[in-house]
């Protein structure tokens, strides 16, 4: 799958697409819904299906001082962009420019001119646009216009609710990370460069892999039950400690996954993490012995529940 700069020309093999247009962070069911009606549509109209997706998100543009919030990488979601069926992915660089483009300017240049859209499907709430002027009805007008269609997927519920990445970031923050991989179809997961840390673990008997949270989400501190996997496909179970460390000076955030049976060397590799099950939080302990008492504990249990 192709990854295209959504302010420069389409190549030709994939001009006149089918594009879902939205942000996608999370890529949830609603998300999903969007996605496959796009791929519907360009697989029976015999043409190629892109997704588009802005970066950094606007919210970071317009607040840069909001906590980290993001729940998908782009390389995250390239992934799942294909595995859905999208022949390419369209980065939107949100910038100050693309921020001050009217709704119509940005049809013009950016869907027109360089995508050379043959429709746009969005969710029904989607708006873009300077000052967020422009919304689906923008869009259908433009396309009669110019030649091409505009549709919007609706909401889908899940437990009577809208699905959204809000109600996700609210279960994560809230230690439930199994309400959030409903909401997800899949586990949230955490993908960093293990990089090398105080190496205090092995002297205890736990060595970690380490990982900066980056502009992930902070899901709740505390234990959890993970899956690893691997560049090269390998899929580890785990238990990972995920905070600052109360027991260790000085406090330092990191997400620190422990894999079972596993002794090979990770430095510099790509890891995505998988949280699975929130055990317990975060603990300050009197002593090294009572910490590995506890981890003990901890391991035997995400092992019971990786099992089932």
């Amino acid at each position: 799958m192709q990854r295209l700069d959504g302010g420069a020309a389409v190549p030709g093999a994939l001009a006149g697409a089918i594009v879902a247009l939205g942000n996608f962070d999370g890529f949830h069911l609603g998300h999903q819904a969007v996605v496959a009606r796009a791929v519907e549509r360009a697989r029976a109209e015999g043409r190629p299906a892109l997704v588009a997706t802005f970066d950094p998100h606007p919210v970071r543009h317009f607040r840069p001082e909001t906590a980290p919030f993001r729940l998908t990488t782009l390389d995250q979601r390239a992934r799942l962009f294909a595995a859905a069926g999208a022949d390419g992915m369209v980065v939107f660089q949100f910038d100050a420019a693309l921020a001050a483009l009217p709704a119509e300017v940005f049809i013009a240049e950016r869907l027109i001119g360089a995508l050379k859209v043959g429709g746009v499907v969005t969710g029904e709430d989607f708006t873009f646009g300077h000052a967020k002027s422009g919304n689906i009805a923008t869009l259908r007008a433009a396309g009669d216009r110019a030649g091409f269609s505009a549709e919007t997927v609706g909401a889908v519920l899940l437990d009577g609710e809208p699905v959204s990445s809000t109600r996700i970031r609210a279960a994560l923050r809230g230690g439930d990370p199994r309400g959030a991989a409903r909401l997800l179809t899949r586990p949230f997961s955490i993908e960093g460069i293990v990089q090398h840390g105080d190496k205090l673990g092995r002297t205890i008997g736990y060595p970690t892999a380490n990982l900066d949270m980056g502009p992930y989400l902070r899901p709740a501190y505390g234990i959890y039950a993970v899956r690893g996997r691997l560049a090269d496909g390998r899929v580890l179970k785990g238990a990972a400690n995920l905070g600052v460390r109360p027991t260790f000076d000085p406090p330092k955030e990191l997400l620190e996954p422990y894999f079972f049976d596993f002794a090979g060397d990770l430095y510099g590799q790509l890891v995505e993490v998988e949280l699975i099950e929130w055990l317990r939080a975060e603990a300050k302990f009197d002593s090294l012995d009572a910490l590995v008492a506890q981890m003990n504990l901890d391991c035997a249990r995400a092992r019971e529940l990786l099992a089932g």
